[in-house]
Order: C-alpha cells, then sequence, then structure tokens
C-alpha cells in the first residue's frame, strides 16, 4: 500500500471489439457501470457518451467522441476508429502549474468567504475542458492514493473539485491538504489500506461519507423511493477486475456487498427531478441510478446553475471532457440505463463561518 500521490499515466478511453463494463471505483475509479454481460460494440455504441463506461482491454483502439447532448449527433461506425499510442506520463510540473492556477484563482475571488456550495461551482468552472481519462485508479496492481488534475473520470472528477473546495473553504491551499482530502472521501472511515478500502459503490461512498459527516444524502427528504438493487455487480463479473483475481480482494468485496443489503437505497425518477429544481443546489452531488442488475449508479457530476438560473449538470463526460449539460432532467432522460438520480448534499463542517461575500 502507497500512500504518496501517484502522478498517473493518461490514456485516451479506449475500447476494443466488445465492451466489458465495470463498476465504479472497482476498476475506472468512476461510477458503477455495466449490464448483464458485457455488451458489442454496435450495441454499446448509442449510449456511450454518458452509459456505461469502457475499460481498455487488449489492442486498444480510440473511441470517437459522440454527445447525445449536441444539437446535430454524429453516426460513427466502427470502421472509423484509428490505432492510437499510449500519451506519455503527465509532467508533474504542469500538474502543480494547473494545481496553483485554481488556487490563485480561489484566491483572487476570496472563494472562502463564500458558502461551500459556490466554492465547488468555483473550482468546477475552473477545470471545464480537462479530459475524460478512464482507469486512471487502477494503472498500479497496488492500491495507491492517485491525484490528478490533467484528467478525470466522473468520480475523480467530483472527489478532486470537493477535496479542493473544502481546502479552500478552511484556506488550505497546500498540494499536501488536497491528497488528505481526496484520500479521506475515497476510501472507507477516510484511511487507505488495500484495495478493498476503496469505496467501490458510489451509493457505498455517500454512506461512508455521510457517517463523517463529509455530505448528506438528502435524497429520502426530496421524496425518493426505493432502487430496489442488490448490490453485487463485481462479484458476479470477477474476470472484469484484475484485482479480484486474488482470493483475498474478491472474498473481502463479497462481504462488501453482502454489509450493503443494508443500506437502503432511494432515488428520484428521472420525470420528477424538475420538480425539485427549486430544492437543488449549485455543488450538490448527481449519482445517476441504474436499472441495471447488479449496480446502483452509472455515472456521476454536480449541480451547475447557470447564470440565467436554470438548473444544469457539470460532469466528466466519458463523451471527451469536463462539460456543462444545460438541464439536469433533459440529460438524465437522455441517456439509456438511466432511471433517476441519487442527490448528496456536501456540508460546510467550518467550526466559524465566514462573512460572506456576495454571491457572484
Amino acid at each position: 500500500m502507497k500512500k504518496s500521490s501517484n502522478r498517473p499515466k493518461l490514456l485516451p478511453l479506449a475500447i476494443v471489439g466488445s465492451l466489458t463494463v465495470f463498476p465504479a471505483f472497482g476498476t475506472l475509479g468512476g461510477t458503477v457501470s455495466g449490464g448483464t454481460a458485457p455488451r458489442t460494440l454496435l450495441t454499446f455504441i448509442p449510449e456511450v457518451a454518458e452509459g456505461p463506461i469502457a475499460q481498455e482491454t487488449q489492442e486498444p483502439r480510440e473511441l470517437p467522441l459522440i454527445d447525445p447532448n449536441a444539437e446535430d449527433p454524429v453516426d460513427v461506425a466502427p470502421q472509423e476508429w484509428v490505432d492510437f499510442e499510449p500519451q506519455d506520463p503527465v509532467d508533474s510540473a504542469s500538474e502543480d502549474l494547473k494545481f496553483e492556477q485554481v488556487m490563485q484563482g480561489a484566491r483572487s475571488k476570496n472563494l472562502s468567504r463564500r458558502p461551500l456550495s459556490e466554492i465547488i461551482s468555483g473550482v468546477a468552472e475552473q477545470l471545464i475542458g480537462t479530459p475524460y481519462v478512464a482507469g486512471l485508479l487502477d494503472q498500479s496492481p497496488e492500491e495507491t492514493l492517485v491525484v490528478s488534475l490533467a484528467g478525470f473520470d466522473c468520480v475523480l472528477f467530483i472527489e478532486t473539485v470537493l477535496a479542493i473546495a473544502r481546502g479552500i473553504a478552511v484556506q488550505d491551499y497546500t498540494y499536501e491538504g488536497l491528497e488528505k482530502r481526496v484520500e479521506e472521501q475515497r476510501y472507507r472511515d477516510g484511511k487507505l489500506t488495500d484495495y478493498c478500502s476503496r469505496l467501490h459503490y458510489f451509493s457505498d461512498w455517500i454512506y461512508d461519507n455521510a457517517k463523517r459527516g463529509l455530505v448528506e444524502n438528502i435524497t429520502p427528504s426530496l421524496g425518493g423511493i426505493p432502487l430496489n438493487q442488490t448490490l453485487n455487480f463485481m462479484t458476479e463479473h470477477r474476470q472484469s477486475y484484475p484485482q479480484l483475481a486474488d482470493d483475498e480482494n474478491y472474498n473481502c468485496i463479497r462481504q462488501v456487498e453482502a454489509k450493503l443489503k443494508d443500506v437502503p437505497l432511494t432515488y428520484i425518477p428521472q420525470d420528477q427531478i424538475s420538480t425539485l429544481y427549486d430544492r437543488l443546489q449549485p455543488g450538490d452531488i448527481i449519482a445517476t441510478a441504474t436499472d441495471i442488475a447488479g449496480l446502483d449508479v452509472t455515472h456521476t457530476g454536480l449541480v451547475y446553475q447557470s447564470q440565467d438560473g436554470k438548473m444544469g449538470f457539470i460532469h466528466a463526460s466519458p463523451s471527451g471532457q469536463v462539460t456543462v449539460s444545460p438541464d439536469l432532467q433533459s440529460y438524465v432522460q437522455a441517456v439509456e440505463g438511466q432511471i433517476g438520480i441519487i442527490v448528496a448534499r456536501p456540508l460546510d463542517n467550518r467550526p466559524q463561518r465566514p462573512d460572506t461575500l456576495p454571491s457572484f
């Protein structure tokens, strides 16, 4: 187990002849994704922008970008894919520069004097355009603490934004503080010990972070209804996770899944999302609930309120980069397999709230 930050090697989102889909933190560090069996290329393409996320296997090929929110969607045939060579490892100097730019922006805007929801939105905006990159948490056979500002999958994006925002709130502008807060959010009881300590299912991520006072699952108070799922996708698809070839890891994940049977799951159906816009806040964590067997969530992002007051969705999109989808409900309804949302609200734990500046 290594606790030093691992500056990851960024690879394009890649795929081979048939797709294997994986849960969130399990292989991709993203959300729990998948289906009853690996999907073929042709059945996967229509939902590739925000459906189950693909992990490169053998002879990877670059995946064309398909955005279901675009005004003129482009159909891309499989033969149009092109071979690629893996990119060079991330330059740590560039990573440090990006971090300093984000922190400079925070200081120049006095973000530490604003409500946490506005800090989260301010940080997220600075990361728009950052590439989507799958598989960053699993490039090493040994569990390491991966922190990256150069590329994200959907969960790394919200973890990084939330960790930076929590640091800004207490005027901790250090990279070491960022690493500490990412570990605190990503691992059970806030401690990295091994592969099994990672919160692989996102409902477990919410539950564990809520126990420690970092977020509140507000889905029940918003009128959520039961999500009748038995979370067992990882062990049911053991062959899809290299780390589960190890019997100790496999048995540990089975025990985690068994305990999750006692965690109540609720969600807001997709056709009711817009009726709750006045009860959502910028920076609320959104997880898209799924009806895929064995899974809870297929994607994550944050509520984003535009200047005209519309409630959108800022997220690391598998279609290519961190982006804003202008309407949350329309986005959820546009993607096959998404049946609604789970909402977690980050909690402002500053012992004494500063005098806040006027809103942006």
